[in-house]
Parts: structure tokens; sequence; C-alpha cells
């Protein structure tokens, strides 16, 4: 018995509308040039937490903020990402509210890009 190959399968291009869509969700689309070493693995492992949702939260700011932190922010940023997502998610929607030793000036500064940007 022959079977007949399969046809092959060709990719269609989405809709205009998921076009936008995809570019959002796809990550980030602005380079690492001009920052250092730490700065650069921090942004990665930022846009690459597991959940998507928090990809999209960290990352973003990450996009936005990262360049601008000084030396003194980035073990707390760092410490982030052992906070596991679905908690990190809560706290950062105000679904839940955050320990004392999380709740700094810094995290208000996430919350408030978060919330800027799902007002846009």
């Amino acid at each position: 018995m022959t079977f007949a190959p399969w046809p092959p399968i060709y990719r269609l291009p989405a809709p205009s509308g998921f076009l936008a869509l995809e570019k959002i969700l796809s990550g980030t689309n602005q380079s690492s040039n001009g920052l250092d070493g730490r700065r650069k693995k921090l942004k990665f492992r930022l846009w690459h937490r597991g959940l998507r949702e928090m990809d999209l939260v960290l990352g973003g700011f990450a996009d936005a903020e990262l360049a601008g932190l000084n030396d003194n922010d980035l073990p707390e940023v760092e410490g982030w990402l052992d906070i596991p997502d679905q908690q990190m998610l809560a706290w950062v929607t105000g679904a839940e509210t955050p320990p004392a030793d999380v709740a700094t000036p810094l995290f208000a500064k996430l919350k408030t890009f978060h919330l800027r940007d799902l007002k846009n």
C-alpha cells in the first residue's frame, strides 16, 4: 500500500489586523546595543519569564527603563526574577498587596508603567 505525500504546508500571511498584534506579542524590538553585559542578560531574562503576561510586563519595563536604572537598582530587579510568575502578576496588577520588602519605589514605578501601558 502506498500513500500519497502530504501536500506542502504554506504559511499564509495573517490578516493585517493581526500583524500588529503579532508584532506586540513577539517580544522586544529594541536592541540591547549600548547596554552593559549585566543589563543585556537582565533584559533577556525579563523578556523570557515563562508566563507571557509577565514577559510583556517586565520586558516592556526593561525596554523602557533598564538603561536608565542605576547600579543600585539592578539587584532589586534581578530579585524579581526569583518571584513566581503568578505571585508577581498578582502584585503588579494590584490583585494582592506585595510584602514590604517588595513594595519599594522601584516596584511602584513598575506598577505605574504597567498601568500606563494598559491605558494606551
